[in-house]
């Protein structure tokens, strides 16, 4: 009687210590005698010791951080580069048993290629186009990590550093450019007013008196500020309209 006791303890004590826990955002891998034998869902399972064992696979979404890499542009030009990669496990068998570590071997394989990547573009092109070389960049290695059961989502190039004499160039450059930009803009301001001035010119040669108003408005405008110095260009007419009021009637002009 005692022994069938002791052999029930340990049956239960087996059955206790065989219960493994894989939770919801997990799934387990499990070998018997060293052979895949299935994948476990969430839940309790069995896992019998010596005889079985099993790994578990996270399936929520990674993020790996790719270290600064120095690559070399297309133009010749050396640039540090580094990113995140957002990846998730979608078969659980094939990380374990395609891969020795899916952690690492993704970041190496990023790395890799973000020097490849990068040593096809010019300098130009990957400063002004970053989604285009980060969807580049995943779609290859999504490619190469297929076999591995995992997918990866998206890749982020976080920064991008330049030798301090490629800032100064790059710095002239954009001055250069605003320059450049002003100086047209400014242009095309001046060809707009000469425009309408020739316009403006043009409407009031042909609308009698209308050169007169405008001159009146003008001097109106002007005497508003007390500061301001009017010089009044009479017409010479006036003035010899005026020289035939200081003559007597019939008088000639030089006469006394």
């Amino acid at each position: 009687m005692p022994t069938i006791y002791i052999i029930l303890g340990i049956i239960i004590f087996i059955v206790l210590i065989s219960i493994k826990q894989i939770n919801q955002y997990q799934k387990g891998v499990k070998f018997m005698l060293g052979k895949y034998t299935g994948t476990m869902e969430p839940g309790w399972r069995l896992v019998f010791p010596i005889v079985q064992s099993y790994q578990k696979v996270d399936l929520r979404v990674k993020a790996v951080d790719v270290p600064s890499q120095e690559a070399i542009t297309k133009d010749n030009i050396s640039v540090g580069v580094n990113a995140v990669i957002y990846y998730k496990v979608q078969d659980a068998d094939k990380a374990i048993l395609e891969v020795e570590n899916f952690y690492y071997a993704i970041s190496q394989l990023a790395q890799t290629t973000m020097r490849n990547v990068v040593g096809q573009v010019d300098l130009d092109q990957l400063l002004s186009q970053r989604d285009r070389i980060s969807e580049n960049i995943r779609s290859i290695i999504d490619i190469a990590t297929d076999p591995w059961g995992i997918k990866v989502s998206n890749v982020e190039l976080k920064d991008i550093s330049l030798p301090e004499e490629m800032k100064r160039v790059i710095g002239k450059q954009a001055e250069a450019e605003r320059e450049k930009r002003a100086i047209i803009i400014k242009a095309e301001g001046e060809v707009i007013a000469s425009n309408n001035m020739a316009k403006a010119a043009e409407t009031l040669a042909g609308a009698k008196g209308a050169l007169h108003l405008r001159t009146l408005q003008s001097i109106n405008d002007i005497s508003s500020d007390q500061s301001n110095t009017i010089v009044f260009a009479v017409p010479l007419e006036i003035l010899r309209a005026f020289e035939g009021y200081g003559r007597k009637p019939g008088e000639k002009e030089g006469e006394k």
